[in-house]
């Protein structure tokens, strides 16, 4: 995303809108709060308030720029929204959110609506579990390995 991706938007370019896009587009994890976000200013030594950050989140939000998740146990979290479709698997234990495209799911999502006569226009898929990670907080709880 650019700065022209904020004027197309309708958006008018300034510098807390940019530092986020920027933050948006290369942080690792992909999902993040705007808390998170926050955090990333203030080690970069932004002068961006955390009011700000909601502020333009709600605004990229409505310009279609990003798309706000509310995953179970989770805040809600951010995305850049690319425009490609994709699915979440989402880790009960630390939180770790995962995308996944599957095209054997979408077909069948596609013949279940198709069969029950609806015409579909969008859908979410959320899957919940334990991930695998070393250091995950639920990986030794009640016995998972």
């Amino acid at each position: 995303m650019e700065t022209q991706d904020l004027r197309k938007a309708g958006l008018k370019v300034t510098l807390p809108r940019i530092k986020i896009l920027e933050i948006l587009g290369t942080a690792t994890p992909r999902h993040m709060s705007a808390e998170d976000i926050y955090k990333h200013l203030l080690e970069s030594h932004e002068d961006i308030g955390l009011a700000t950050v909601y502020r333009v989140l709600t605004q990229f939000e409505a310009a279609g720029l990003v798309t706000r998740h509310h995953f179970e146990g989770t805040t809600a979290v951010f995305e850049l929204n690319e425009g490609q479709h994709h699915d979440h698997i989402v880790c009960l234990g630390c939180g770790r959110v995962e995308e996944f495209m599957d095209a054997g799911i979408e077909e069948r999502q596609r013949q279940v609506a198709a069969r029950l006569k609806y015409e579909l226009k969008d859908h979410s898929m959320i899957l919940y579990g334990y991930c695998s990670r070393p250091d995950c907080p639920a990986r030794n709880a009640k016995g998972r390995n």
